[in-house]
């Protein structure tokens, strides 16, 4: 057990750390999504790399309760599985595709990513009637529809855009 004020890292470091074709990678996915850094990939891919490890231990290991709530869960959150076989081959763009920032983004509610990052962590965003100010939160997919701007941000946004017109 460590301290308990003290948080645990949610993520792990990669083993070879000036491996090229890493770095490149995730440099382009740094830039694809609008990600700051790069233990934002790091805890995506744990996220990802725990699923998978649980899709396998039930491969192995049947048990109904078990998978039918890891679906469950990755349906909630967007990501579209039947069978165990699917979870496999769940990608890394499609976890952060579900990302608040990314969503955003797509909605067309923010002109660029970064812009999108801004919103969120000013506090401008709304999911469900909650403010968020985390852009790396896993939007479900029932709260997409839920998402939406400030007043005073959308109004400043609207008349920018008159203005440009």
């Amino acid at each position: 057990m460590g301290h308990p004020k003290k948080q645990k890292k949610k993520y792990e470091t990669p083993k070879r750390p000036y491996d090229r074709q890493r770095l490149e990678r995730e440099g382009n996915i740094l830039n694809e999504f609008g990600l700051r850094r790069k233990h934002e990939i790091w805890r995506a891919e744990s996220t990802l790399r725990d699923f998978r490890h649980r899709a396998r231990e039930l491969q192995a290991k049947k048990d109904e309760q078990k998978e039918k709530q890891l679906f469950d869960r990755l349906n909630k959150m967007g990501i579209k599985c039947s069978r165990l076989d699917d979870i496999l081959t769940v990608r890394l763009e499609d976890l952060l595709s579900r990302r608040l920032q990314t969503i955003i983004y797509k909605k067309g509610l923010a002109n660029t990513l970064k812009h999108a990052r801004q919103l969120i962590v000013h506090g401008h965003v709304s999911v469900s009637e909650r403010t968020m100010v985390w852009p790396s939160y896993i939007v479900m997919s029932g709260e997409e529809n839920r998402i939406s701007l400030s007043p005073q941000i959308s109004a400043k946004m609207i008349q920018a855009e008159t203005k440009a017109k």
